[in-house]
């Protein structure tokens, strides 16, 4: 018995061991798991102290509600041409200011439904809402979208910018917690839809209403309601007066969002699409300009509100001429652009689309399209720099290239010709062999080096244009080789000023570099010119000298043409949007001719510039000489028929011709290896012909030259 509970009292004592160990790593771990819990629970109070203090000063320091109702915080902005004359004032347009309860429900409803649909529930800034930008900011998940809350929004467009930055992202948040703090939901929608920027200059929903639909805002239908409250993300893009199809979609959503929300009864049929909307004039076609420069503001001038004037490089007589270039030439169904540059880069005129208030849409500057043959700009560069010239020989024959076998438009193949001739004939079978023998990346980086700022795939048929390229980067190429190879940067903005005159942002040419050698972009403007003169751009000539190059795409998509004279450098496209066939459209047709009566206009006042075209070759691309290589012939010595030594420049008898190179009279012979009267030479036919140069003259002429046919062979005479 005594031995049985000596036992159980060792196996107690056991079982207490092994549970006292399993205890210590738990108790460990709950240790640091508390103390975790009280250092974050102190981080966290003393950050919602700090964050209550900084709301809390905010607050007390923020205006009152009827002084933000009589602050309008929109910029006037006055942009004038190169002369100094005014072209456009974009500014604020205020409509009457509505009370809250002067605001139709349906419009606080279709805000709060497409904006912030937990507007009543949160205190300013959305905790799900802050989680999600979070989320999208540390995957970058762009299908997840992370707006602000309307007071946030509040506080930027009253307060801050529309910089993106972390510092703008937390005061902004701070300011919205104090907003929140001061005043109530409904004041603070009443602020925000009286304040908010609907497009077309128009502040609040009262100018909106009347800008859009000819009535005052409190007259607004369900429907109405829904194209305003969807113009907040995009004023631009959604405007209904630029783009009808894209307002309805839009204004579509915030009606579904409306039902999910209950706003809206499911079984309610609202038509936003059978809105009347208020006519408006033609605009000029300057806005497709002021589109593209006025918002590099935010990157050229300090925050400020104050009314501004911009001083631009355009020219309105070029603007107005450029316009009716391109609406006179462009074929029907299509569209066309045209950007204009000086030789240092100089904005003169910008044209998008052939009407701003039909789509604001700026083809110029925004759209992708294939630049057709004009490419073949950077594959004549790259092979012009690898060491060919004009006047080199190459051979049009049908070619296979990686299983790619191009075809020129003409269906021909014309044999052995020169450099100069392919390019101005825009043969595609001997851009591929250029291509494919200076190399597909080298295109590209020529075309990079140039200014070229889309991506650019180098599969072998990208000689011929297939990338999508913009147009005014293409122009920007050209205008290189019109700067005779040195860089060149577009810009639309000479300076700002305030409406007092003082200068907020002055222009500063940036310092060029050479991107090509003189004489490679010597030899291109060569080839630019003979396009002009006798090839496919012979639409583009004005009566003085003209560079340039045609482009067109497959079944007639598009059409190219970029060229330069006197300084102006011009670039041309036309085609539809949706990319589909336009009949006759080709880079030597309409775009030429659009070039041309553009630039009729635009050189008029200046002098004629012949073209440099003057082959100035460096030292390792010039012919041998031979006579160099082997001395001056005055040095070498001769023996007579006895064996005696001669001395240079000594008479050597009666012979005229000391080397033995005279031709022998009629019916004479004269046989290898002897002089004009018979008796052998001291010296042999070879190295007199290498002393003397005469195996160069005896070379057939190119023309003589038997032509190859390889598959892919460039011929390069001697």
């Amino acid at each position: 018995m005594e031995k049985r509970g000596s036992r159980r009292k060792k196996a107690a004592r056991s079982e207490m061991a092994r549970r006292a160990e399993g205890d210590r790593p738990q108790g460990s771990w709950r240790r640091w798991l508390r103390k975790i819990m009280i250092w974050g629970g102190s981080l966290a109070l003393l950050g919602a102290l700090f964050l209550g203090l900084a709301v809390a000063f905010a607050a007390r320091s923020m205006p009152s509600f009827y002084q933000l109702k009589a602050t309008q915080t929109a910029q006037t902005i006055v942009v004038r041409a190169r002369d100094g004359t005014e072209i456009v004032a974009i500014g604020p347009s205020y409509g009457k200011w509505l009370s809250s309860d002067q605001i139709p429900q349906v419009m606080k409803n279709a805000m709060v439904a497409v904006e912030d649909r937990r507007f009543y529930m949160h205190p300013g800034v959305d905790p799900y809402g802050l989680a999600r930008a979070v989320y999208v900011a540390i995957t970058g998940d762009k299908r997840v979208s992370a707006t602000s809350t309307i007071t946030q929004q509040l506080a930027r467009n009253v307060f801050l910018n529309n910089n993106r930055s972390l510092d703008r992202k937390a005061r902004e948040m701070i300011l919205a917690m104090a907003l929140e703090a001061k005043f109530s939901k409904e004041q603070i929608l009443e602020l925000y839809l009286n304040k908010v920027y609907f497009g077309g200059g128009a502040y609040g929903i009262d100018s909106a209403s009347r800008n859009f639909f000819s009535h005052p805002a409190t007259e607004l239908s369900t429907a109405e309601a829904a194209i305003i409250a969807g113009l907040v993300k995009a004023p631009s893009r959604y405007s209904p007066t630029a783009d009808v199809d894209a307002a309805v979609g839009r204004a579509s959503v915030v009606l579904r969002l409306m039902k999910e929300q209950g706003m809206i009864a499911p079984d309610v049929t609202v038509d936003p699409s059978a809105v009347n909307l208020k006519e408006e004039k033609g605009q000029n076609s300057v806005r497709y300009f002021t589109d593209w420069a006025l918002p590099q503001l935010d990157l050229l001038l300090p925050e400020t509100f104050e009314p501004i004037e911009v001083w631009t490089t355009l020219d309105t007589g070029m603007q107005r001429a450029a316009t009716a270039a391109i609406k006179g030439n462009v074929p029907g169904g299509a569209q066309g652009a045209l950007v204009s540059l000086d030789r240092d880069g100089a904005i003169l005129a910008l044209v998008g689309g052939t009407d701003y208030v039909e789509t604001s849409y700026n083809r110029a500057t925004d759209a992708l399209r294939q630049p057709g043959s004009s490419w073949k700009l950077f594959v004549y560069l790259a092979a012009l720099e690898a060491g060919y010239t004009p006047d080199d020989r190459v051979v049009d024959t049908p070619v296979t290239i990686d299983g790619w076998s191009p075809r020129n438009s003409s269906g021909r193949n014309v044999g052995e010709i020169d450099v100069r001739t392919a390019f101005a004939y825009s043969i595609n079978t001997v851009a591929a062999q250029l291509g494919n023998e200076v190399g597909f990346g080298t295109v590209a980086s020529m075309a990079k080096r140039f200014g070229i700022t889309t991506p650019i795939k180098t599969y072998p048929s990208m000689v011929l244009g297939s990338n999508e390229v913009r147009l005014i980067d293409m122009t920007r190429a050209f205008a290189v080789l019109s700067a005779k190879g040195a860089s060149v940067e577009p810009y639309g903005i000479v300076k700002v000023t305030t409406a007092g005159g003082k200068l907020l942002y002055q222009h500063e040419r940036r310092r060029s570099s050479q991107l090509v050698a003189d004489y490679v972009a010597a030899g291109m403007t060569d080839l630019l010119q003979t396009a002009v003169n006798t090839g496919t751009g012979r639409a583009a000539q004005i009566g003085r000298p003209v560079a340039g190059k045609t482009g067109t795409t497959s079944s007639n998509k598009d059409g190219y043409f970029v060229g330069f004279s006197s300084g102006i450098t011009t670039g041309v496209w036309m085609g539809r949007d949706d990319s589909k066939k336009v009949g006759g459209l080709q880079g030597g047709t309409a775009p030429a001719k659009a070039f041309a009566a553009y630039m009729r206009y635009a050189v008029k006042d200046r002098p004629v510039e012949e073209f440099d075209t003057d082959l100035k070759l460096p030292e390792w691309q010039l012919e041998p000489d031979d006579e160099y290589m082997l001395g001056d012939p005055d040095d070498y010595y001769f023996v007579d028929e006895q064996g005696n030594l001669i001395e240079p420049g000594e008479p050597q008898g009666p012979r005229d011709d000391p080397f033995g190179d005279a031709q022998p009279g009629p019916g004479e012979a004269q046989r290898p290896g002897r002089g004009a009267d018979g008796a052998p030479q001291a010296v042999g036919d070879d190295f007199l012909d290498e002393a003397t140069g005469a195996r160069r003259d005896r070379r057939p002429r190119p023309s003589q030259t038997p032509t190859p046919q390889p598959s892919i062979e460039i011929i390069r005479p001697r």
